[in-house]
């Protein structure tokens, strides 16, 4: 019989590459990793791992358990589902991550209703980068996050992963208010030679600056890396450079910055673990966030 909790040490594998990731990833040492997949090795009965340099890679017969292994966690989070609907009423931690401007926005009352309609759940919240929610949501980090792709920055689709579409909004270019005299429309063209600010190095707002200056012909010359849409902001005001913000993020924008909106669209979207999506506390979830959602793009 194969043991489940090493099985999941394999996806991992699968996922991230190295023995010493999937560790960090499960808090678990290395040499505890390597002896766990040696032990599923002697169940399955054939070799499950291949070591190409300091690499391990998986052969057939390990991508073969792998693929089975996406099913049977699958199965596992549905049964988790169907027994926690046979309870009165919702209990326990809720994992929820979100990136800032959703933070800030939607997150806020969508929490309130949570707490009002199911008081025994216990609501915890992790504000980080769309990078970063695949691996949370794997790794059970979190149990749902608000996530988020632009035109330019378009994701790879993960098997392990649900999605339901939340909202598409704008992308602004924002620059410093213009003086009276120029009435022309700037363009992310016109910002060729401006100091542009952008994400931290690795954020999906940073590649978006990136690839939307690559595709009018230029690199950016970023001068400032800033994560809060509010920093942001207050730096183009400042006159310190040029950005592109979402709708989301230019609420309680300061006096001072020019929008000019573009065709790039942001599409955010609930992510959430494949078997998951009739669980009671995602269910609820899901409809306290679109109720806010909703009220929020109406404003």
């Amino acid at each position: 019989m194969i043991d489940v909790r090493r099985l999941r040490l394999l996806l991992e594998l699968t996922r991230r590459g190295t023995i010493t990731a999937v560790a960090e990833s499960l808090a678990y040492t290395p040499s505890a990793v390597s002896q766990q997949l040696a032990a599923l090795e002697r169940e399955a009965g054939v070799p499950l791992l291949e070591r190409t340099g300091r690499r391990v890679a998986l052969t057939p017969a390990g991508t073969v358990l792998a693929r089975y292994a996406e099913s049977v966690f699958t199965v596992l989070e549905e049964a988790s589902a169907a027994l926690a609907a046979t309870r009165d009423n919702l209990t326990g931690p809720l994992r929820i991550g979100a990136f800032p401007s959703a933070a800030r926005v939607i997150l806020p009352s969508a929490l309130v209703a949570l707490g009002r309609d199911h008081p025994g759940l216990e609501l915890m919240v992790t504000e980080l980068d769309p990078a970063d929610v695949p691996d949370a949501l794997h790794s059970g980090a979190l149990d749902v996050a608000l996530t988020f792709v632009y035109d330019y920055v378009p994701a790879t689709p993960d098997p392990a992963l649900d999605r339901e579409p939340l909202l598409e909004e704008t992308v602004y270019l924002a620059t410093a208010t213009p003086t009276p005299s120029i009435e022309k429309q700037i363009s992310v063209a016109d910002c060729r030679d401006a100091p542009w600010i952008a994400g931290s190095p690795g954020t999906l707002c940073h590649t978006l600056v990136i690839r939307a200056c690559e595709a009018q012909g230029f690199t950016p010359r970023i001068r400032h890396y800033a994560d809060d849409f509010g920093t942001v902001l207050a730096l183009v005001a400042a006159g310190q450079g040029v950005s592109l913000v979402p709708q989301l993020g230019l609420t309680g924008a300061p006096s001072g910055v020019a929008i000019t909106p573009l065709a790039a669209k942001r599409r955010s979207s609930i992510a959430f673990r494949k078997g998951t999506r009739h669980h009671p506390a995602i269910a609820a979830f899901t409809a306290a966030i679109r109720e806010s959602g909703l009220a929020s793009s109406a404003r």
